[in-house]
């Protein structure tokens, strides 16, 4: 390499020009930016605003072209992107429902289901919600579920009851002077009052009805049994008349007969006292 002293002037002042070249492109690609700009290579771009992507870069001449954004995108801020991001989707089953639709300037807003409150919130809405607890038997509703809240539950103490639905613990009922507590109070169910049945009461009823349903059963085997006898005692004395008018004939008196031996089977004591 020749001495610097040595050198042609003319190369002198080229090799000067070139390192001040250098020396300035490292100093306007290290510089940034204006906040409303964005840098590709050594140029500083204006962003495209909120709802437009760039469509073409800027150059030394040239300007930075935007166009909008289409179909189910946004961008939401000054930018320099080439491509828009996809709107949120609010899906059911993460609890969610939409709250404002995607435009092309901004996303869409979710917000929980009626139920539902959000357990992962975002900027503007909620990215996941889930259902609110439901209190249950012995419990009592302290604080109602919101959109952001869960329901808060707290069990019942001492002479209270509630389902799970009320706001606050009942009392116990307590019976009066002339009813019973049939069934107890629990922390879930409210106490039972009635009148209390007596046991000699049940028992005289019981023997009543043994006594009513003895009599009339007893009649009405009576009254059958005195049919019975009567019949036989008409068929008997018929035949006995009979046979004293017809002695010679006794085959027409077989109609009696054979009652009579019918009869005879089921009544021997009644057969033996008239025969």
């Amino acid at each position: 390499m020749k001495d610097w002293r040595t050198m042609e002037p003319w190369n002198k002042i080229w090799i000067i020009f070139i390192s001040i070249s250098i020396i300035l492109l490292n100093i306007k690609s290290s510089a940034a930016c204006n906040p409303a700009e964005y840098r590709i290579g050594v140029e500083c771009c204006p962003m495209c605003s909120p709802g437009n992507r760039v469509n073409k870069h800027c150059t030394e001449y040239t300007s930075t072209s935007c166009v909008p954004c289409i179909g189910s995108t946004y961008l939401d801020e000054p930018n320099g992107l080439t491509a828009c991001t996809p709107c949120t989707h609010c899906d059911p089953g993460f609890g969610l429902m939409v709250k404002h639709p995607c435009r092309p300037s901004s996303d869409t807003v979710c917000e929980p289901l009626e139920g539902f409150y959000c357990i992962d919130p975002n900027k503007d809405g909620c990215k996941s919600a889930q259902r609110h607890s439901i209190c249950k038997p012995g419990q009592y509703i302290r604080q109602k579920g919101s959109p952001s809240t869960d329901t808060v539950c707290v069990d019942c103490t001492g002479d209270t009851y509630s389902d799970g639905s009320f706001t606050s613990c009942q009392p116990h009922t307590q019976c009066d002077l002339k009813l019973q507590e049939m069934k107890p109070g629990t922390p879930w169910s409210d106490s039972e009052c009635g009148h209390e049945s007596s046991p000699h009461l049940a028992a005289i009823f019981i023997t009543i009805f043994i006594i009513i349903s003895t009599m009339i059963g007893g009649t009405i085997y009576y009254l059958k049994r005195k049919k019975s006898g009567k019949t036989l005692r008409r068929c008997c004395r018929n035949y006995l008349d009979c046979l004293q008018i017809n002695f010679y004939y006794p085959a027409l008196c077989l109609f009696c007969r054979t009652i009579l031996r019918t009869l005879s089977t089921g009544h021997p004591i009644i057969l033996i006292y008239f025969v």
